[in-house]
C-alpha cells in the first residue's frame, strides 16, 4: 500500500490506526508518501508500522525500486517464520520417528506387528487422558507426551533375549520363561547406562515402564512384586495397553482375539489384576478405543515406512532414508542460518520439556553464549542477558497466549556484552495438536532498538520543552499539572502565571536578539532557584507559569520568587507582573485554576503593573495575602 498522509475524511495516520487495530499491518507492508517531513511525522508512521517514508516530490523510479524490495524484505520475512516453525515441527517428527526405529527393531526381531509400538502408544494415550479428565494422579499434558513416547520403549529389553525363544511357536519351558521374563530388568538396565541421562525425564520414565510393564497390582507379576500403586501410573497404564494389544494382535504362538473379547478377557482378570480405576476407564473408552485402533491400522503409511526403515538397517546395515533426511535437514539448517545472519537479528528456539532454548548461529556468536541452553532460566540467559524479572514477565506472557493469538511483542532492557540495549522481543507461541491444545514453547527474534528508542525520547524531550529556553511549553505543563491535582487529595498547589513588563519596548529598542537573551536569563534564573517538585514553562513570547506546592504560608514563597525575577539584566530593568491562585479552590480542574491565575494576572495590570496578585471571589488584594 502507498499512503499519503493529507486525504481527506481519514487521514494517513489514522488509516495506520485502523490496520493495527485489526491486524492487516501484519500481512500488508506499507510506504508512507508525503510532503511532510517534520521528524515526528516520520517517527509516528514508522511507529504504527509503515515499512519505508518517501518525501515528495519523488523520482517515479526510486519509488517502484523501493516498492520491489520492500516486496521482497516482507516475503522473505514470512519464508524464515515458515522455515523456523516447519524445523520445529520436522525435529519433533525426527525424535519420535527415531524411538520408534529403535524399538520397531525389537519388534521386527521379535516377530511381531509392526503397529505394536503404535496401538500401544495409541492406548498410554487414550488412558492418560481419561486421568486426566477424572483429575486422578496429577497427570498433565506434559506427562501425557513423554509417556506416550516412552511407552515405545517397553520392550527394548527382548533385543538380549535369545531369537529362538522370542519366536518359539510352542509354549515355554519354565527354564525359557524365566529367561523372557530377564526382558523387564534388561531393558531397564540398558537406559539405567546410557551416559550422563539418567536424569532426563524420557529416561527416568523409560526405566519405569521398562522394569515395571509386567508388574500386576495384587502383587502378583514380574520382576519385583510390587503391589498397588508402588507400581508408577505410567507402568501401570503402559501394562494395560501392552495385554490389550497382546490379545488383540496374531502372535507366533496365538490368533488374533477380537475387541470385544479382549476388553472381556482383561475386565474378568483371565490376564492378571489391574488396578480398579484403570478398569474403569477401559469400560468408558472402549468404543472410542475400538474405532482408533480400527482407523489406525487402516492408515498404516507411516508405520510402514519406519519397517523399510528398521528393514534396510537389517540388511543393509545403513541408514539410507536417515542419511538423506539428514542433509535435507542441513540444507535447511544453511538457509535458515544464512537469512539469520543476513537480518542481523538474534533468533532463537524455546521449548517447555525439556525447557531448553536453541539460539541461531548468529545470535549466539553475538552473545558470546552456546547455541544449545538448558534450563535457561537458570542459565546467564535467563539472569545475566534478561533481567530474572523480565525473562519470567516474558515466558509467563507466552503461557497466556492462545492458538488464535499466540504472538508476544514487549521491550526489554538486555544486557549485551556488557551494555544496557533496549531490545523488542517479537515471538510466536506453539502448540501440541492435543484436544484442548497444550503450549509447548515459542520461536522468535530479538532486535536492537536501543537507538531508534533514544532518537525517540530525544524527540520527545524536544517535542514537550520549548525550543529557545529548555523550559517546558504549556502543553506539557498543563498534563503534568492536571496529573499531581487529581493525585493528591489536599491540593496545597499555588500557580503563578507572569510575563515582564515593556518586554515588547525593549524588543523594538534593542531588537529581538536583545529580547532572547533576556527571555533566556530570566528562564535560566527560574531553574536555578526552583525546585525539582516545581513544574515551570514557558507559554510563549514573554509569558511564564510556575506550580509549586506548599506546606505552610504562600506569601513568603510567592514574594522570593517574585523579589527574583525583578531584576536588572544589561541596560533593560526586567519588571514582573503575576498573577497567583490557590489550587484548593478549583476543585481540582486545570483550566479552572489557571483562568483564576489569568484573572489576577489581569488585575496586576489594571493597577499599574510590576505587582503580584493573589486570586480573590470577592476582592482583590495586591501585595497581599488571600
Amino acid at each position: 500500500m502507498l499512503l499519503d498522509i493529507m486525504m481527506p475524511v481519514m487521514d494517513g495516520f489514522e488509516t495506520l490506526e485502523v490496520m493495527n487495530k485489526n491486524g492487516w499491518i501484519k500481512d500488508i507492508p506499507v510506504i508512507m508518501i508525503s510532503a511532510e517531513t517534520v521528524p515526528a511525522y516520520v517517527d509516528r508512521a514508522y511507529d504504527l508500522g509503515v515499512q519505508d517514508y518517501i518525501s515528495r516530490p519523488f523520482d517515479e523510479r526510486t519509488v517502484r525500486r523501493r516498492v520491489v524490495n520492500t516486496i521482497i524484505l516482507f516475503t522473505k520475512q514470512k519464508e524464515l517464520s515458515h522455515m523456523v516453525t516447519n524445523q520445529i515441527m520436522e525435529k519433533e517428527n525426527d525424535n519420535k520417528l527415531m524411538i520408534e526405529i529403535l524399538s520397531n527393531i525389537v519388534e521386527f526381531r521379535n516377530g511381531e506387528s509392526g503397529l505394536h509400538v503404535l496401538h500401544i502408544r495409541v492406548l498410554t494415550e487414550l488412558i492418560l487422558k481419561w486421568l486426566i479428565r477424572k483429575d486422578m494422579y496429577g497427570i498433565s499434558m506434559d506427562d501425557v507426551y513423554l509417556i506416550c513416547n516412552a511407552s515405545a520403549l517397553h520392550d527394548i529389553g527382548k533385543i538380549s533375549i535369545p531369537s529362538e525363544i522370542l519366536n518359539k511357536p510352542g509354549r515355554l519351558t519354565d527354564e525359557e520363561y524365566e529367561i523372557m521374563k530377564g526382558h523387564a530388568a534388561e531393558g531397564a538396565r540398558l537406559l539405567s547406562d546410557i551416559p550422563m541421562r539418567e536424569n532426563e525425564p524420557l529416561i527416568k520414565l523409560g526405566f519405569q515402564i521398562c522394569r515395571w510393564h509386567h508388574e500386576r497390582y495384587d502383587g502378583r507379576g514380574y520382576p519385583d512384586r510390587l503391589e498397588g500403586d508402588e507400581i508408577p501410573i505410567a507402568a501401570q497404564v503402559v501394562a494395560l495397553a501392552d495385554v490389550y494389544d497382546a490379545l488383540t494382535s496374531k502372535r507366533v504362538y496365538k490368533a488374533a482375539f477380537s475387541h470385544e473379547k479382549a476388553v472381556g478377557m482383561i475386565l474378568n482378570g483371565e490376564c492378571g489384576v489391574f488396578n480398579p480405576v484403570l478398569m474403569e476407564c477401559l469400560k468408558d473408552i472402549s468404543d472410542e478405543l475400538r474405532d482408533e485402533m480400527r482407523l489406525r491400522s487402516e492408515g498404516q503409511n507411516l508405520q510402514e515406512e519406519t519397517l523399510d526403515v528398521v528393514e534396510q538397517m537389517m540388511e543393509k546395515g545403513e541408514l539410507d532414508v536417515s542419511d538423506r533426511t539428514l542433509k535435507l535437514l542441513e540444507h535447511e539448517r544453511v538457509k535458515y542460518q544464512f537469512y539469520a545472519e543476513l537480518s542481523q537479528e538474534i533468533q532463537f528456539e524455546y521449548t517447555v520439556t525439556p525447557e531448553m532454548l536453541i539460539l541461531s548461529e548468529w545470535g549466539a556468536s553475538y552473545l558470546n553464549m552456546p547455541e544449545t541452553i538448558l534450563n535457561p532460566k537458570k542459565d546467564a540467559f535467563g539472569t545475566n542477558i534478561f533481567s530474572k524479572n523480565d525473562f519470567e514477565d516474558l515466558l509467563n506472557r507466552l503461557e497466556m497466549t492462545t492458538p488464535q493469538e499466540p504472538m508476544v511483542e514487549q521491550n526489554y532492557l538486555l544486557n549485551i556484552n556488557g551494555q544496557e540495549r533496549w531490545s523488542k522481543v517479537i515471538a510466536r507461541s506453539m502448540w501440541e495438536s492435543w484436544e484442548p491444545p497444550e503450549y509447548a514453547g515459542a520461536i522468535g527474534k530479538i532486535v536492537d532498538i536501543h537507538d531508534e528508542l533514544e532518537k525517540m525520547n530525544h524527540l520527545e524531550v524536544m517535542a514537550a520543552h520549548d525550543s529557545l529556553t529548555g523550559l517546558l511549553n504549556h502543553k506539557t505543563a498543563k498534563s503534568q499539572i492536571s496529573e499531581r491535582l487529581a493525585e493528591d487529595e489536599e491540593k496545597k498547589f499555588i500557580l503563578l502565571l507572569f510575563d515582564l513588563d515593556h518586554f515588547k519596548q525593549a524588543n523594538d529598542t534593542y531588537g529581538h536578539l536583545f529580547g532572547d537573551e533576556v527571555l533566556k536569563f530570566v528562564s535560566e534564573r527560574l531553574k536555578k532557584n526552583t525546585r525539582n517538585v516545581d513544574i515551570v514553562a514557558r507559554m510563549g513570547g514573554d509569558e511564564f507559569l510556575l506550580f509549586m506546592p506548599y506546606k505552610d504560608s504562600i506569601e513568603p514563597l510567592v514574594k522570593r520568587i517574585f523579589n527574583l525575577l525583578c531584576t536588572q539584566y544589561e541596560q533593560f530593568t526586567i519588571g514582573v507582573s503575576m498573577g497567583v491562585a490557590c489550587a484548593k479552590e478549583c476543585g481540582g480542574d486545570y483550566d479552572t485554576l489557571f483562568h483564576m491565575a489569568d484573572e489576577a494576572l489581569y488585575e496586576v495590570k489594571r493597577n499599574g503593573r510590576n505587582n503580584y496578585c493573589f486570586y480573590d471571589k470577592t476582592k482583590m488584594s495586591i501585595g497581599g495575602e488571600i
